[in-house]
């Protein structure tokens, strides 16, 4: 299996504490990860297990393969320290 993320432009989001009305902020949203053989299988899997997003308003959904071992390999790192 293969591990996958899902990903959609769709939508917006506001910095933290911002009291802006608009979104001052355009980026990606994480719909969810996933596994599979293929991308396809992955996001049909996705679904089944979250069915609520079939619900949401999202439709253009982009998807990315990871790394098998994505979960160890992370990094953090912090504007703040800059």
């Amino acid at each position: 299996m293969n591990n996958y993320i899902f990903l959609t432009k769709e939508g917006h989001t506001f910095q933290p504490d911002s009291e802006s009305v608009m979104p001052d902020i355009q980026n990606l949203q994480v719909i969810g990860f996933s596994e599979g053989k293929n991308p396809k299988e992955a996001f049909k899997n996705l679904l089944e297990k979250n069915e609520y997003l079939k619900d949401t308003n999202f439709n253009e959904v982009v998807c990315y393969p990871l790394d098998q071992d994505y979960k160890n390999k992370k990094q953090y790192f912090y504007l703040n320290n800059l």
